[in-house]
């Protein structure tokens, strides 16, 4: 008789109890917005990249939009430019948005698109600004080449996803005279959400979802409605830079997208701990 060890036994369950949330997910599009310090180890980066392939492979159809702040900031010190932000936003001169563009499009996402392959998964490294993807008006005088989306291709997307490929998208949008424009990753994950109405909108970020208490981890609100959002706004419960976070978040789920989850990126296979398991490990915004 064959020996049955309990820890496969045990794996076997596992997977046996993700089999409900794979039907759910089926065929359904999942955007991932990857930044952060999950971004910047490589152990980190490939098992972020295991996991979405792992979601491609068990029919769903994720899209990666990608950030790359740290990465800027590290080339415009090379060239001796001072990054300047204003309300957590770069200010982008047409200098440094040729750096953002050369990093962002020439460097972060033919690596990812590079490790999806190599998982044995079809991908593309798409600039926001290729067809068009993203259009964009500029957001604020002040803040020079930084984009307010105004508009997605949707079938450019569809198409690639009905291709079976795994698009990774760079936050540069199309702006009114062919310029360029600078967008937040978040707002951009955001605007293609929305526009897509996907099922799903995570948020790979460096803390674990939205505390009471941030010195208590028993805090966690493990499920937030768009009241609740508010609510916590007002009580400064939420504040800082998680506050656009959950605003597009919010704006997202308005727009017909079903759920957004904020997670820790650097918690090993942190997308299938949320999205396979009962209870996740982030915070989850409904409408």
């Amino acid at each position: 008789m064959i020996e049955i060890s309990k820890q496969d036994i045990e794996k076997a369950d596992i997977l046996i109890d993700s089999l409900a949330y794979i039907k759910d997910f089926h065929q359904k599009i999942v955007v991932i917005k990857y930044g952060g310090h999950a971004m910047i180890s490589e152990e980190m980066r490939q098992r972020v990249i295991s996991d979405i392939a792992w979601l491609s492979y068990v029919g769903m159809k994720p899209i990666i939009v990608h950030g790359g702040g740290p990465e800027i900031n590290r080339m415009l010190e090379v060239q001796g430019v001072e990054p300047q932000f204003i309300n957590g936003l770069r200010v982008t001169s047409s200098n440094v948005m040729r750096t953002v563009e050369m990093v962002l499009t020439g460097l972060i996402s033919p690596n990812l698109t590079t490790m999806l392959n190599e998982e044995g998964v079809s991908s593309v490294s798409v600039s926001g600004k290729d067809n068009k993807v993203m259009e964009a008006v500029k957001k604020d005088e002040s803040l020079g080449l930084v984009g307010q989306v105004t508009n997605v291709n949707t079938d450019y997307l569809h198409q690639m996803l009905d291709d079976n490929m795994l698009p990774v998208i760079s936050p540069i949008a199309y702006g009114p005279k062919g310029e360029s424009l600078n967008i937040n990753s978040d707002e951009a994950a955001a605007a293609i959400a929305s526009a897509l109405k996907a099922e799903k909108m995570i948020y790979l970020t460096d803390i674990n979802g939205i505390y009471e208490d941030p010195a208590d981890p028993s805090t966690l609100y493990s499920v937030m409605s768009a009241d609740q959002i508010q609510e916590a706004i007002e009580n400064k419960i939420i504040t800082g830079g998680m506050i656009p976070k959950v605003e597009n978040c919010l704006g997202a789920i308005q727009s017909g997208v079903h759920s957004c989850q904020i997670i820790d990126g650097t918690i090993p296979h942190a997308i299938i701990l949320e999205l396979f398991t009962k209870n996740g490990i982030g915070t989850m915004i409904t409408a």
